[in-house]
């Protein structure tokens, strides 16, 4: 009769195992997922970077995050708005950058600046932001190196970060 009693035990426990984490199955399932750009800086150098995008009102650039060595920081929350993001990036320590062909306007300071055009005459820097093509996915990373990203000339990837 011992033995009978025990295999019931077990269901009840499993029974009630599985009531109790349902609920709690459901609402991680629920939580959505994390979209965003983020930047990871792969170096062991600390890094300014900068963001331009264009905005219902016109194009925007934003900077600086400072990233330290082996670090990931996100630049934009939630799920990307737009197909075309440029980034900027220089080395604290070292003096060498991520740069690309497209000329935005940065600043010396934190800066959130709309428009592209006229930057020295607004007062502000010129510096050539990479373009990354997200194929409108809601998340992206990209991933500054020390080395040049294979097939280009830069060293920064993006990828769907998810």
């Amino acid at each position: 009769m011992e033995l009978a009693g025990r295999p019931r035990t077990r269901s009840a426990l499993a029974s009630l195992f599985l009531f109790l984490s349902v609920p709690l199955f459901m609402a991680v399932a629920a939580t959505p997922a994390r979209a965003d750009f983020r930047v990871c800086n792969a170096t062991q150098s600390l890094v300014g970077v900068g963001i331009g995008y264009r905005a219902k009102a016109g194009w925007i650039t934003e900077g600086w995050w400072h990233i330290e060595g082996s670090t990931c920081k996100t630049l934009i929350e939630g799920p990307l708005s737009s197909r075309f993001y440029y980034l900027y990036a220089e080395d604290a320590e070292r003096g060498g950058r991520w740069d690309g062909p497209i000329n935005m306007c940065v600043a010396e300071k934190e800066f959130k600046i709309a428009g592209v055009t006229d930057c020295v005459a607004r007062g502000f820097q010129r510096a050539g932001f990479q373009e990354y093509d997200t194929g409108e996915q809601a998340n992206w990373m990209v991933q500054l190196t020390d080395e040049p990203a294979t097939g280009g000339p830069t060293a920064a990837s993006g990828t769907n970060g998810q």
